[in-house]
């Protein structure tokens, strides 16, 4: 009852072998540790955020009285 049972095909020949990989990059080379304090700067710079153009410190306005006393067409001094 051979026809029931096919025959098994032959096996494929194995691929080459990969070829070897190349050598990893160092982690201790100047121009990476450049890349990185370029990084850090950058990240640095864009913290500075709104802080600087804030005009008024923990006591208030830094300015003098004179704002607060101005006078308005509805009277007073």
């Amino acid at each position: 009852m051979g026809f029931l049972m096919p025959k098994m095909p032959a096996m494929p020949a194995l691929p080459p072998a990969p070829a070897p990989l190349p050598a990893p990059p160092k982690y201790e080379d100047t121009a990476r540790q450049e890349e990185i304090a370029a990084k850090r700067a950058k990240i640095r710079a864009g913290r500075t955020g709104r802080a600087s153009t804030i005009l008024t410190g923990a006591s208030g306005l830094m300015d003098e009285d004179e704002l607060i006393y101005k006078k308005t067409l509805l009277g007073g001094d």
